[in-house]
């Protein structure tokens, strides 16, 4: 065991305990899987990661993420919160334009915006959920069928089942079976827009607090950011039962309401407003060279800083 540097951040918030917390190790170096999987499991967070030298030439770092669990190919609060524990450590990327994260998932470019980083959206596979499926998880979820616009089995790494309901009001009132989502093994990502333009396929922005901080204020700031859509992420297959705000979830949906035409290039997401946070998301879709990239953006800020003895 030796003593290593260590920082726990929030992610997807520029207010400390109003995100979603991930603890990460910044010297993985000589850890097997057994040792990280425990401490993953006794920090009890969604997520830790553990920050390794890369074995690909173009990256800057490599990273491992591990649940309560089991390890994560990609996961998007970790690549934001990681990133941002990594610089300000003192890492130096090899590019002035991007930081490259190493992951099981592959190479992912993160860039800076401003007082975010953003990562880019790793490829998407995506199919119909089978019917069967699709209506043990509306039961779970108590939900009428005419409540689920649209529906998806969505994979990035980490596989969702992708549901777009008839609004935001329908995603907060949600109160799910936890037990039966986990006796079904799937994973589910919900999206409803808080204001549907009249003008077909387009979401308007809402220009209200998250609901669960209306009309409070915190640390001086008057009000929380704006969102278009709210996002809830339920996990109890992973021993979680609702992720506070989901990086990888918001890029896989994104990716699918953007191109089928359910949500505008640029919106912004609310998530966590359930559990008392007020994490916020930046989605946004660039053309480059005949592709599209969507990046998923975030803040991050550092709660806590010492080492760890592992």
């Amino acid at each position: 065991m030796k003593t290593r540097p260590f920082k726990q951040v929030d992610v997807f918030t520029d207010l400390p305990y109003f995100g979603n917390p991930l603890a990460v190790v910044l010297d993985g170096g000589g850890l097997d899987d057994a040792t990280m999987q425990r401490f993953a499991q006794w920090t009890n967070l969604s997520e830790t990661t553990f920050v390794l030298p890369p074995t690909e030439p173009s990256a800057d770092y490599r990273v491992r993420i591990f649940t309560p669990g089991g390890e994560l190919p990609f996961a998007g609060h970790p690549t934001l919160g990681t990133c941002h524990a990594w610089l300000q450590a003192g890492g130096k990327p090899k590019r002035t334009d991007l930081i490259v994260q190493q992951c099981q998932v592959g190479l992912v470019n993160i860039r800076r915006e401003g007082p975010r980083q953003a990562f880019a959206a790793p490829p998407l596979k995506r199919s119909a959920p089978g019917p069967v499926a699709l209506a043990q998880v509306a039961g779970a979820l108590g939900l009428k069928a005419q409540q689920i616009l649209a529906a998806q089995l969505l994979d990035n790494g980490p596989v969702w089942l992708g549901l777009l309901l008839d609004s935001a009001d329908t995603v907060l009132q949600l109160q799910p079976d936890h037990a039966a989502l986990k006796k079904y093994d799937l994973k589910v990502g919900v999206a409803g827009a808080h204001q549907a333009q009249t003008a077909p396929l387009l979401i308007a922005r809402a220009n209200r607090e998250a609901r669960a901080f209306s009309g409070s204020t915190h640390a001086g700031r008057a009000e929380t950011p704006t969102a278009d859509f709210e996002v809830r992420a339920f996990a109890a297959p992973i021993g979680i039962n609702e992720d506070p705000v989901t990086g990888s979830l918001n890029a896989s949906l994104a990716q699918w309401l953007m191109a089928e035409g359910h949500a505008p290039d640029h919106y912004v997401v609310a998530q966590g407003t359930c559990l008392g946070r007020a994490g916020r998301v930046h989605l946004s879709r660039e053309s480059a060279g005949g592709t599209s990239i969507v990046w998923v953006g975030g803040e991050s800020v550092t709660c806590i800083a010492g080492t760890v003895t592992l």
